[in-house]
């Protein structure tokens, strides 16, 4: 059937898309070959070259070890699961390798680096050797991401794999310094591990015996804590919404250093939405239409005439937008205001499609500050921009 492309002839926006970035970073990685990264430091001072060398030989000498507690700094914790069990090393601790005992830089700028970098899980060796060259530079920024890479190859070496998994959206810190990023994965096979071991969570929360006090628990306690949370978090990020058409809601919130949007709790994934029926096809004259309504200035409350497919449409929107006005809290009189994004219709891999429901312009993003005077009920999250985009379902 004729659908809202032919209305344009707009092409599929994620058409090529993969195969370009591939291209892009085969490019990119024949480019570098010859880079003076891949060649010996001529230049370097002859203390930072033994600083360097000395660092590596302890990351492959078998010494290297997981921490056991944690002394204040910038750590990676990775947590794999499997059914009710999780992976612990041989001390019964949750693996953790330290990134920078001397962290002092910009958190959020390189929490969001550093999930830009678990899509190439597979490709760190390469990236630790670009950045190799930034040892002799004094900038924080470039010392804490090569740091990071080093974690990151230390515990893959300590577990045995490369894939760590999917990063959790936020770090977990304590009063003490002390800063966790988190790795997830589910185990669905009997895959091996070295130096550690499969344990029942509930086992292991029950065992361990908090050295902090309950007002001021160390970050590997609010971890162990809240572990449940987290493993639903990466259960329910991964869950994909049934075939049909449906009416999302996007609403942002600004803070100094970050974008978060706002999700459901139970896909957080995917934005607020409602279903407005189980075909995800908009057809032309029904997107012809909604065009035609988007251009009036001032809106009319004019039905399409009835028994066609615009009428449906018409009925089916106005059911959705009060249904998803009720979930996110927001009085029904308020969406006389609000905007149906009319670009595109968002296609998500051809069996989930979207329209958008846009509040007024100055509302689309609450500025630091600004208060929402119609704040969603419980069930709902604000995600990094970043970590929604990374997740989204595609």
């Amino acid at each position: 059937p004729a659908d809202w492309r032919e209305y344009d002839g707009r092409a599929p926006r994620r058409r090529g898309q993969a195969e370009a970035l591939d291209h892009l970073l085969g490019q990119v990685k024949t480019v570098h070959q010859h880079c003076v990264c891949h060649e010996p430091c001529k230049n370097q001072p002859q203390s930072r070259k033994h600083s360097v060398s000395k660092s590596l030989k302890h990351l492959f000498h078998p010494g290297s070890k997981f921490l056991k507690t944690l002394k204040r700094g910038l750590y990676l914790t990775a947590i794999f699961y499997k059914d009710d069990n999780i992976l612990v090393t041989h001390e019964d601790q949750i693996p953790v390798v330290e990134i920078d005992d001397t962290y002092s830089c910009l958190l959020m700028q390189d929490f969001l680096w550093f999930t830009k970098v678990s899509c190439m899980w597979d490709e760190i060796l390469w990236l630790r050797q670009c950045v190799t060259v930034s040892q002799s530079s004094c900038s924080c920024i470039l010392q804490t991401r090569f740091k990071m890479l080093l974690a990151i190859s230390q515990m893959q070496g300590l577990l045995g794999i490369q894939d760590l998994g999917q990063v959790f959206f936020e770090p977990v810190k304590d009063k003490q310094g002390n800063i966790l990023i988190i790795t997830l994965k589910e185990v669905k096979t009997n895959q091996t591990f070295e130096s550690v071991r499969w344990v029942p969570i509930c086992k292991l929360q029950t065992s361990r015996k908090s050295v902090s006090s309950p007002e001021e628990p160390t970050a590997l306690d609010t971890l162990l804590i809240s572990i449940q949370d987290k493993l639903a978090y990466h259960q329910r990020s991964s869950h994909a919404l049934s075939p049909g058409l449906y009416l999302g809601y996007l609403k942002l919130c600004s803070a100094v250093d970050q974008i978060r949007v706002l999700v459901p709790e139970r896909l957080p994934n995917i934005l607020c939405h409602v279903k407005i029926r189980s075909n995800p096809n908009i057809s032309r004259e029904e997107w012809e239409w909604l065009q035609k309504m988007a251009s009036v200035e001032e809106p009319v409350p004019v039905e399409p005439e009835a028994e066609t497919s615009q009428n449906h449409l018409f009925q089916e929107l106005q059911v959705a937008i009060k249904e998803l006005m009720n979930l996110v809290n927001i009085p029904l009189q308020e969406a006389k205001d609000f905007r149906l994004y009319s670009q595109e219709v968002l296609d998500f891999g051809g069996q989930v499609s979207f329209l958008l429901l846009l509040p007024p312009s100055d509302d689309v993003c609450t500025a630091p500050g600004q208060n929402n005077p119609y704040a969603p009920r419980s069930g709902f999250l604000t995600l990094p921009l970043q970590i929604f985009e990374l997740g989204e379902e595609g």
